[in-house]
């Protein structure tokens, strides 16, 4: 599925565009633990959370991810969208829960980092 269609999915609103809206995700990861990201995402995937700070950012990179998805309507911080930019991660929000928002990407045949199809 392409980023275009993430959005479209989870009515989301692109807060700020790294130009990779036709970047191929296969798999999502939904935490607001850092730490259970870097152990179980993988690369070229979608990071869903509700934590608002700049290391949200610096952890996608990390695990070269395409996006950030802000959940439950969360409004995004300009420190946060001028750091995605600089590192090339795209910044969405959308106004669905955590468990919705996963919920309609899995429905759509996005699969979490440790499953397989």
């Amino acid at each position: 599925m392409k980023l275009q269609e993430i959005v479209d999915v989870l009515q989301a609103e692109v807060v700020s565009s790294a130009d990779n809206m036709d970047a191929e995700v296969q798999t999502a990861c939904g935490s607001d633990m850092m730490s259970d990201v870097l152990a179980f995402a993988k690369t070229q995937s979608v990071f869903l959370t509700g934590l608002m700070n700049p290391q949200v950012v610096r952890t996608a990179e990390m695990m070269d991810m395409c996006a950030v998805i802000f959940v439950r309507g969360k409004n995004v911080d300009e420190s946060i969208t001028a750091l995605a930019s600089q590192k090339g991660i795209s910044i969405l929000k959308t106004n669905f829960t955590m468990f919705t928002a996963c919920g309609l990407l899995y429905q759509n045949g996005i699969r979490g980092a440790c499953e397989r199809k």
